[in-house]
């Protein structure tokens, strides 16, 4: 079973932070191909902006490829449905949960949102942290 998931900022900043962290092996995973990001413009717009920021002192290099990685080993999805009615705490996030439900309507049942922030999002089986993500993973 391929797995997709959509895959917070936050989880990006944290895998930068610390390279044996849950995060960084989510990272290592989307390398290895086991994991396939789901990704939109508004997505990567902010990947770059988030990572690119000053009070991060991410080096350049590694955060360029970071977005190499995950574009290379992503599935861009250019439309978001219009019929999903979850409210999402944080509207910078609702385009993260729209396009994990997009994909599970139109072609990935095994989708999955990957967040270190759970309280953003709706309660729902399909979001899930770093370290659920990994037992999910492990279970296959």
């Amino acid at each position: 079973m391929h797995i997709y998931a959509t895959i917070d900022t936050n989880v990006l900043v944290s895998a930068l932070y610390k390279a044996d962290s849950n995060p960084a092996k989510i990272l290592l995973l989307i390398q290895e191909k086991k994991i396939t990001p789901l990704l939109h413009s508004e997505i990567l717009s902010e990947y770059i902006e988030v990572l690119s920021r000053k009070k991060f002192s991410f080096n350049t290099h590694i955060v360029s490829e970071v977005i190499k990685v995950i574009i290379e080993n992503g599935r861009m999805l250019d439309s978001i449905s219009e019929d999903i009615n979850d409210i999402v705490s944080d509207p910078d996030d609702a385009v993260f949960y729209n396009i994990t439900m997009t994909a599970k309507q139109k072609f990935a049942e095994e989708a999955y949102l990957v967040t270190g922030n759970l309280k953003h999002f709706p309660v729902k089986p399909f979001v899930v942290t770093p370290a659920q993500m990994l037992e999910i993973i492990q279970k296959q």
